[in-house]
């Protein structure tokens, strides 16, 4: 949904139509807003993050000091960095000029990281525990860790509190539970899993990536059925560089890729991303995707709105 809606901000010299289309959420969108705080400004999410994350850490300090351990809060302090300032702007020329899709330069890359390290107010407490007493703190603080052969050969991908020590406990109690982990709202969220997979078969999607498509072959840069296709390529790219390098047993490369080739590819991308802006610009892509959006997720609403209107009420009493 995220890469869908991210081309619907408006070309150069179209500000006015750009300025109503943000004013104008996609109506799931507006849901999903009201249940996860995304209808809150930048700073009203920095004040939210840091007010939860002081009130856990000192649930933590009370049940580690239950548990018969010394605990001190760590401070949260710029752990947040949704106000930082950086835009992700793919419908801007200027912007795609520079970065192309963000593969490999993105404004991301170069924000600058935090001067000051964060300093773990309980190392020396921990360092002076014995060994088996540093595990029982561990243990306590975020739960058993399975040994090597308890270790499942597929890693759960379902976040249990219960297991994870006082940690878990304490964001538990204070984030409440997540609608998305309860099974009152499971097939819900299963039914806009499916709704967002099948993008490419909503009514009019297919003639307007067809559109596209012809534009993109008749710019040089054919190959590609849909657009999120050539922003994949670059991607893959830049994955079979690093491949080409080695990668260990555990999945890392082990060296870098040749710098002249990454250059050579960031090149390309930046021609393939403005050939793509070029051609979603001349079919009005962003605003055609955009009501088709529109137009789907209210049918998906009128459809579901008993959930929909249940799982805002259940993420309110939270």
């Amino acid at each position: 949904m995220t890469l869908l809606l991210s081309g619907c901000s408006g070309s150069d010299g179209d500000a006015t139509a750009s300025s109503e289309r943000d004013d104008e959420s996609s109506p799931l969108t507006e849901y999903l807003n009201a249940v996860y705080g995304g209808d809150l400004t930048p700073e009203e999410q920095e004040r939210k993050f840091t007010e939860e994350q002081e009130r856990a850490e000192e649930l933590v300090a009370q049940c580690m000091q239950e548990q018969g351990f010394e605990y001190t809060p760590s401070s949260t302090g710029g752990a947040y960095l949704s106000g930082d300032g950086t835009e992700w702007e793919p419908d801007d020329r200027e912007w795609v000029t520079q970065y192309g899709y963000g593969a490999i330069n993105s404004p991301f890359s170069e924000a600058p990281m935090p001067e000051e390290e964060t300093v773990d107010p309980n190392a020396d407490y921990v360092q002076s525990l014995s060994e088996s007493e540093q595990t029982a703190f561990y243990e306590a603080l975020y739960g058993p860790m399975p040994s090597e052969d308890e270790m499942p050969e597929e890693v759960a991908t379902e976040y249990d509190w219960t297991t994870a020590g006082c940690q878990g406990a304490a964001q538990h109690e204070v984030a409440g539970e997540d609608p998305s982990q309860s099974e009152e709202f499971r097939p819900l969220f299963d039914a806009i899993n499916e709704l967002y997979s099948g993008t490419a078969s909503w009514p009019g999607m297919a003639e307007l990536d067809d559109e596209w498509s012809a534009c993109m072959d008749a710019s040089g840069h054919g190959g590609f059925a849909t657009q999120m296709d050539a922003q994949e390529s670059i991607n893959e790219a830049v994955n079979e560089l690093y491949e080409n390098v080695g990668m260990s047993d555990d999945g890392m490369p082990t060296g870098e890729p040749d710098q002249a080739a990454f250059d050579a590819l960031a090149e390309r991308e930046v021609e393939l991303a403005l050939a793509d802006l070029d051609c979603r610009e001349e079919i009005d892509y962003a605003d055609r995707a955009a009501e088709i959006t529109r137009e789907v997720e209210q049918q998906f609403i009128d459809d579901h709105k008993t959930e929909l209107d249940a799982l805002v009420a259940a993420a309110e009493q939270n």
